[in-house]
């Protein structure tokens, strides 16, 4: 079992991420799992994590891997500890963080999937003529135009409240995994699929109101029992829009847009720290996944752009 002073900092370590990055339940067990597990080796070795260095955590990781853990496990293992250091050297528990250098013994980490800006510009296209009547395409110009321009993860999306976008706002207020909430900035066409959205949703509430039914709350309504558009509604919406633009169905998700909001970012410049809190993210580490997604498109550029490269030329 932890010693007492090893439980007292995943304790508040975990107390910590809950209030500063309103870290989720789920995600916040998995962390203590990883802690109390890296403890109880420690411990069996005389170690804690006061007086744990490198080589310690580079054993445990080994250790991890002869168990037979998957990369995905080991991976987030590595994340738990790193993340405890670094919050130990800000509470002056440590001078050093011992697992900063460290990246994990067998660890395979896929670049997330992602369109390039034309491709994005056919979905765009595509979701404005889709619908089968000016109602349905609105309100498609909408869903696309907003994900593309905010990242919005699908369920955030869904299930905007109507109050967030009244006004014409620069900005709308999103509450994102556990519950908590960030600024996102609307582009321009954004605001504009909106406000066109908005108009024709007034004109088909004021007839609901009219007929002695009631109306939704939510910026994008449904038949479920949520009463905003299904996650699994969207998938589908989005898959036949990319089907109308030319595009692999199995290449589009609602997740892959949330890509190519980020990498379109970082590649006009956007720094890694503004696009983790417009994305969510409660670890900058999660971020900086798309700064090796632009290093391949930096790379294919080399290779197949550069006029050396075209002459054949090594």
């Amino acid at each position: 079992m932890p010693t007492g002073e090893a439980n007292r900092w995943i304790s508040t370590f975990l107390d910590a991420r809950v209030a500063e990055v309103g870290a989720a339940r789920n995600t916040q067990l998995a962390y203590g799992r990883d802690l109390v597990d890296f403890a109880e080796w420690l411990n069996q070795r005389g170690q804690s994590f006061g007086s744990a260095d490198q080589a310690s955590v580079e054993d445990y990781l080994v250790a991890c891997d002869s168990q037979g853990l998957s990369k995905a496990t080991r991976a987030r293992r590595l994340s738990s500890i790193r993340q405890l250091f670094r919050f130990a050297v800000d509470e002056g528990w440590r001078t050093d963080n011992p697992s900063l250098r460290l990246s994990g013994p067998g660890r395979a980490q896929s670049l997330p999937k992602t369109l390039s800006e034309a491709e994005v510009t056919r979905l765009l296209d595509a979701a404005r003529e889709r619908g089968r009547n000016p109602v349905d395409r609105s309100r498609d110009t909408a869903l696309f135009e907003l994900l593309y321009a905010t990242g919005l993860r699908v369920t955030e999306l869904v299930s905007l409240p109507l109050s967030s976008v009244r006004g014409d706002p620069r900005m709308i207020l999103v509450r994102g995994k556990g519950n908590k909430e960030r600024m996102v900035p609307l582009s321009a066409p954004a605001r504009t699929a909106l406000a066109d959205w908005l108009a024709r949703r007034d004109t088909e509430d004021s007839a609901l109101r009219k007929a002695g039914r009631s109306t939704s709350r939510f910026l994008f309504p449904g038949d479920g029992v949520d009463g905003h558009l299904t996650r699994q509604y969207f998938h589908q919406l989005v898959k036949d829009v990319a089907v109308r633009a030319g595009i692999s169905p199995a290449r589009v998700t609602p997740h892959v847009l949330r890509h190519a909001f980020a990498t379109h970012l970082l590649a006009h410049g956007a720094d890694l720290r503004v696009i983790q809190t417009l994305l969510g993210h409660s670890d900058v580490a999660t971020t900086e996944i798309y700064t090796h997604v632009l290093d391949e498109h930096l790379k294919d550029l080399v290779l197949t752009r550069h006029p050396l490269a075209r002459k054949g030329r090594d």
